[in-house]
């Protein structure tokens, strides 16, 4: 779910691009939400980067370290377009994306999504950080080229509130490929949730703590994550408490969660399936501690208890009792492979569990409405509408479907471009923003996208895609031309808007089959 707020518009001449304030996603369930919550950079100014050093630029240009800001990051970002920025109120790197010294920062991939290709994210002496629906894959420590120690994303020293949600981490290998971890806290990382996301193909997948006396980081949520093809450390946790719920653990080689030394991992209702020894105190006789409840161990391979070997199965059971302060929904763990596979990771819309064995995005359910203010899908007063159901066209196929977006103004609605009526319009929380029209059932191969009378203009740049399968079916200047995309039948297409000299206001979002 994302919450919206308007705000008044910005600019930010430096960097060239549109920037407004505007909306954040504000809702967790994790640890994040404890010591105050976690909120991003809500209330700051968005800008649009598309290099690492645009990112860096940002957060260099605020006027100081905790100014909120919410960077929407689109393109690949890598060493090649990476540079060290220097400024009163940041302090940046050359070779990985330093959140350093800072804080009230979303960082939120949009558009085509946001590609961190062998770049790591770093944050160190940071607080109140979001970081949303972008890829990080193969950033390694040794070889060439080399960065932020191997680390997906890492967070050390002094690091809280921090919401991690609808990411991809993968590597290509282990350590003797050159790669650490996907996902690391220590030296006095607190109050972390790391939720829908995947985590795939390397040999760690994350730690709390990096040592024995590393004993002051955590606690740590991780919910509705998939693990695939992960060696150890789903995490390895020191000392820390660590709530892991609604999880699917794929193909775990050599084991799970590790809690060691104190730690304390509550386990519930996950599924666990075609791995071995996805849970206890391994490589070490300092035990850590567990609770579990509602879990499914599918096809598991459980040790025989060893010295410095000690799973918890073959019929695991609780050896300690975890206190949980924040609410949260379970899901059933019969449902959490398809729930995980069908939201998790970048570029799935955002999509979350429903609590009913599905999944939604923003927009969908609840938000919708016969007419009247708020409704998503129209239905209501058409009338002064010049678009009608029929036209020179044929038939709007968009009528039939339903709608939804990245952000909508107060007093908007992602169903006005669905409705039929010129006169009412959605607009994005700023310059810049998505909206999709989606359920659509047949081919089409013709788009026209209405601005509000006497707006025409106002974007300035814009790219059509088809969500199905996220690729680019064109882009342009001006929205003034039908559009011809040829027959293609995906579900969903959203227009993302890249630039605009003012707030857009999008009348109608037709599509057609010509």
């Amino acid at each position: 779910m994302i919450i919206t707020k308007a705000k008044k518009h910005l600019t930010l001449s430096t960097l060239s691009v549109c920037i407004a304030l505007a909306a954040q996603p504000v809702i967790a369930s994790g640890f994040d939400t404890q010591n105050g919550g976690t909120t991003g950079g809500e209330g700051g100014q968005v800008v649009y980067a598309t290099t690492g050093t645009e990112i860096h630029q940002a957060l260099c240009n605020r006027a100081s370290s905790d100014t909120p800001i919410i960077i929407h990051v689109e393109g690949t970002i890598n060493h090649g377009n990476t540079s060290k920025v220097s400024g009163d109120s940041c302090n940046t790197a050359e070779d990985k994306i330093e959140i350093k010294e800072v804080s009230n920062i979303s960082l939120i991939g949009v558009g085509n999504g946001a590609l961190f290709d062998e770049l790591g994210i770093h944050l160190r002496s940071a607080s109140n950080i979001i970081i949303q629906n972008v890829h990080v894959r193969n950033v390694k420590k040794s070889g060439s080229p080399t960065s932020n120690g191997g680390d997906a994303i890492g967070m050390e020293s002094n690091v809280s509130n921090v919401w991690v949600d609808h990411v991809t981490l993968e590597a290509s290998g282990g350590e003797s490929e050159g790669y650490d971890a996907l996902f690391d806290m220590k030296a006095n990382t607190k109050y972390v949730t790391l939720s829908y996301s995947i985590l795939r193909n390397s040999g760690r997948g994350g730690l709390v703590g990096s040592s024995d006396s590393d004993n002051n980081n955590g606690p740590v949520t991780f919910h509705h994550n998939y693990y695939e093809n992960i060696n150890s450390r789903t995490p390895l946790l020191r000392h820390a408490t660590a709530h892991a719920y609604n999880n699917y653990y794929n193909g775990l080689i050599s084991s799970g969660m590790n809690p060691r030394i104190g730690g304390q991992m509550r386990a519930e209702n996950n599924y666990f399936k075609d791995s071995k020894d996805p849970l206890g105190t391994f490589y070490t006789d300092d035990m850590g501690f567990w609770q579990v409840s509602g879990n499914i161990w599918d096809n598991i391979d459980w040790s025989e208890d060893a010295s410095k070997l000690h799973p918890a199965g073959p019929d695991p059971v609780s050896t300690t009792s975890i206190a949980i302060p924040y609410s949260y929904q379970l899901d059933d763990a019969t449902c959490v492979p398809s729930i995980v596979l069908a939201s998790a990771g970048a570029n799935t819309g955002l999509a979350v569990s429903d609590g009913s064995c599905s999944t939604t995005e923003p927009g969908d359910g609840g938000d919708t409405g016969s007419g009247g203010d708020g409704g998503d899908t129209g239905g209501g007063d058409t009338g002064g509408g010049d678009t009608g159901g029929t036209g020179e066209l044929g038939t709007n196929l968009a009528l039939s479907g339903d709608a939804d977006g990245s952000s909508k103004a107060s007093g908007t609605s992602y169903g006005n471009v669905i409705d039929g009526d010129t006169s009412t319009y959605w607009s994005p929380s700023g310059t810049t923003g998505t909206v999709s029209v989606k359920r659509l059932t047949s081919t089409f191969n013709t788009v026209r996208i209405i601005e509000l009378s006497g707006t025409e203009g106002t974007v300035t740049s814009w790219t059509l895609v088809n969500h199905d399968s996220g690729a680019t079916l064109t882009s342009g200047s001006s929205l003034n031309d039908v559009i011809t995309v040829g027959d293609i039948n995906p579900a969903k297409i959203s227009l993302v808007i890249n630039s605009a000299s003012d707030v857009p206001k999008i009348a109608e979002f037709e599509v057609y089959n010509q």
